[in-house]
């Protein structure tokens, strides 16, 4: 696991057998974004680790967009693990 912390906002790199989870938080709020084991899959934006997804993205960036956008934050301000930048295709 690796985790990072920027402006009130934390994020969590995990991954499990099936999966490379990127877990924010910041007030209250979750978001996130999941990709398969191998890392070549697409990205699933979800509202928490477990949750349904909502919407699929080939990019980390526009990922990250739709993350940001259920934290009410900018993008620009999502902390990212080391362990996770290289998330996407």
């Amino acid at each position: 696991m690796s985790t990072a912390e920027a402006d009130g906002i934390s994020a969590r790199y995990r991954e499990t057998d099936e999966e490379r989870l990127l877990e924010f938080e910041t007030d209250g709020r979750t978001a996130a974004i999941a990709q398969n084991i191998e890392g070549y899959a697409m990205l699933k934006v979800r509202p928490s680790a477990d949750a349904d997804e909502l919407e699929r993205y080939y990019g980390f960036d526009m990922a990250l967009d739709h993350a940001a956008e259920l934290l009410a934050v900018s993008p620009n301000d999502l902390p990212i693990p080391e362990a996770a930048e290289d998330m996407g295709m």
